[in-house]
């Protein structure tokens, strides 16, 4: 068991829960850049983007409110082996939903997958992650890459990123980006950040709402189920934090934290 516990956030409605996440990621964009001079995020696809452009997207407050686009570096938590402007694309939903709606001044530097090696599923996954080696470091001196924050989803079956229950993949300890052809859920051609890349982030956001998931929310909270999403929360504690709406987690025994 881990020494501490993730942040459970729940909040009255999506806006309440939008709200919090933006302060949340501001807060979390400055340590960054105070870090080294950018902002590297990892992004998964689902409802996230739309949540995502309801927080960003929100008027500034203030001075101390500002989202620095320019200093963001963008990548993809998980990708399907479909070309950019495809319905299935994660690249395609979170254009639509957040990147086309910045002015042409404040674009972040967005990393999406090589489309040339949508034939080949695990020389996708290797080229994606010689994209992050570029960013963050070799291999050679580096174990695995640092995000600042990861921004999740959580499926209904507690899967997260392309990281599915039961999955052989949840067992995969080397590769940064790795290839999935059997994802149960379509597409199954995908790639993956692999466990340990993302229970080594700073900080990880997941952002889960509807009453659609409070019995996935039962499991991953109040047992020890093993799945995915489970496995995060055990593996980094207190670094990881949930926004969610009430509905989300109704029944949900695990304690709520106050949002500051």
């Amino acid at each position: 068991m881990p020494k501490t516990q993730p942040n459970l956030f729940a909040f009255s409605g999506v806006d309440a829960l939008a709200r919090a996440l933006r302060s949340y990621i501001i807060e979390t964009q400055k340590a960054g850049i105070d870090r080294h001079d950018s902002f590297k995020v990892a992004v998964s696809g689902g409802s996230l983007p739309k949540t995502l452009a309801a927080a960003l997207l929100a008027p500034s407050s203030g001075p101390n409110d500002v989202v620095e686009w320019t200093k963001w570096e963008i990548f993809f938590a998980d990708e399907r082996a479909v070309p950019l402007d495809h319905a299935d694309s994660n690249y395609a939903l979170l254009k639509s939903e957040l990147l086309d709606k910045l002015p042409a001044d404040q674009q972040p530097s967005v990393k999406p997958i090589d489309v040339t090696h949508l034939d080949d599923i695990q020389e996708l996954a290797d080229q994606y992650e010689k994209t992050l080696v570029a960013s963050f470091a070799s291999r050679d001196s580096v174990r695995l890459p640092i995000f600042d924050l990861l921004l999740l989803g959580c499926g209904p079956d507690g899967h997260t990123c392309s990281l599915f229950p039961n999955h052989a993949l949840l067992r995969e300890t080397d590769a940064w980006v790795a290839p999935i052809e059997d994802s149960p859920k379509p597409p199954p051609r995908r790639i993956t950040l692999t466990l340990p890349v993302v229970t080594h982030a700073v900080r990880i956001a997941f952002v889960a709402t509807g009453g659609g998931k409070k019995e996935i929310m039962k499991e991953i909270f109040d047992s020890s189920s093993g799945l995915p999403c489970t496995l995060v929360n055990e593996a980094a504690g207190e670094r990881c934090s949930w926004f969610v709406d009430e509905p989300a987690v109704d029944g949900v025994s695990f304690p709520r934290r106050s949002f500051l």
